[in-house]
């Protein structure tokens, strides 16, 4: 009797604990719809914190509650959009930019190391009133 009454308390805390994760889960998956500042679990919002707990109590999957959300406000509610239509652009864009950012940085460095500029001296005789330059340049000191 005491082995069997262990066994049934053990199930009940591990049966506990896992609806407790799958609250949290879904909290932090859904915006709050108050103010969308944030999501359910960081924001605290009671009224979907009600729902959220007694749709896991009566049994229902993330997918499930997840969806019913989808339906009362949209895929605005969703904390991460789904990758999905043109959703896909959210997450390609950031990579795609870190991408071309790379690729100038990096042709900035091979650029600047290939190129040197040479200073011209001053005994080139290319240079227009070079005599006169010197000459002027010689006096002052």
């Amino acid at each position: 009797m005491k082995r069997s009454l262990l066994i049934l308390i053990l199930i009940g805390i591990l049966w506990a604990d896992e609806k407790s994760e799958l609250i949290i889960e879904v909290k932090r998956s859904l915006m709050a719809v108050c103010c969308w500042s944030g999501t359910v679990y960081d924001h605290g919002n009671k009224e979907m914190e009600i729902e959220i707990a007694g749709m896991v109590n009566t049994g229902k999957t993330k997918t499930e509650i997840l969806d019913y959300f989808i339906d009362k406000y949209g895929e605005r509610v969703l904390a991460v959009p789904k990758a999905e239509g043109f959703n896909v652009f959210a997450w390609l864009v950031p990579i795609f930019i870190f991408g071309l950012g790379l690729t100038i940085i990096f042709l900035y460095i091979r650029t600047s190391k290939d190129e040197t500029t040479s200073v011209p001296s001053h005994a080139d005789d290319s240079i227009a009133f070079s005599d006169e330059i010197e000459r002027e340049l010689k006096e002052l000191d």
